[in-house]
């Protein structure tokens, strides 16, 4: 029996039984690309915080909304207040900003035509790591130069200070047992010291006092972090030289959504 040569068949019957022409091949190799692309390329993540505060003693409301996210490694930012729609949509509270994280932030408030910059960085001293951040606001020509010395876990000194002034502030921060903070700081300018102690209460819940020397003010928080419920902060300001009276009330909280 005489045997049959498959090689001498045409290509189009032996490979395939329509033919396949140079554009529909160049089409079907970009088609496997784009799918390969799509399935190795995460997608943009985008996130939504809304903010809200009342004040007690002036009773007043305030809110803001700020959307986010990601573009490689870079964020983008657009946040707007009550302002930017009460009385009809304006450019009132309205801010937008691009951030990579541990490098620069630009922040551009767009009413007021000024732009804000931050650069951060860190360098070592004697093997502790030393965070800076350089802050210029182009409006007001201020610059702040502000360095966080952490020593370890536990300890770390920071300080903040406005170039071309003589205003300097000083903070030295403990952190007890991983829940208990103290933190005193002496202000420069004012001659002056402030000291705060915090506690964390039930690992979501914190409770926190400051007292601020200068003005005799003592200021009470209680705040908690959750994934399900958000974040909310109440605040008490007292001032001690007037005696027990009745305190100034702020509340705070704020949520975030992923799109």
């Amino acid at each position: 029996r005489k045997k049959k040569n498959v090689f001498h068949q045409t290509p189009t019957k032996y490979w395939s039984e329509k033919p396949i022409t140079r554009p529909t091949a160049l089409l079907q190799g970009i088609q496997i690309f784009l799918a390969k692309l799509k399935a190795t390329t995460p997608a943009p993540e985008m996130k939504a915080s809304f903010k809200a505060k009342y004040d007690a003693d002036k009773a007043t409301a305030a809110s803001a909304v700020t959307l986010a996210f990601n573009a490689g490694d870079v964020k983008l930012r657009a946040s707007m207040t009550d302002a930017t729609v009460v009385n009809g949509p304006s450019l009132n509270g309205l801010a937008l900003a691009v951030e990579k994280p541990g490098s620069f932030t630009i922040d551009y408030n767009v009413p007021k035509k000024d732009f804000r910059f931050m650069f951060m960085n860190t360098i070592r001293i004697s093997d502790k790591p030393l965070n800076m951040v350089y802050s210029h606001s182009r409006g007001d020509q201020r610059t702040v130069l502000d360095g966080t010395l952490v020593i370890d876990s536990a300890n770390k000194v920071s300080a903040n200070h406005v170039l071309g002034s003589g205003n300097c502030k000083l903070k030295y921060t403990y952190v007890h047992g991983g829940v208990t903070t103290f933190e005193p700081s002496y202000d420069l300018a004012k001659d002056s010291w402030d000291f705060a102690v915090s506690r964390k209460l039930y690992e979501d819940h914190v409770l926190k006092a400051v007292y601020q020397t200068s003005n005799q003010n003592l200021q009470l928080d209680w705040s908690t972090r959750s994934k399900m419920i958000g974040s909310y902060k109440v605040s008490a300001q007292f001032n001690v030289e007037d005696g027990l009276k009745v305190p100034r009330l702020t509340a705070e909280s704020s949520w975030d959504i992923e799109l």
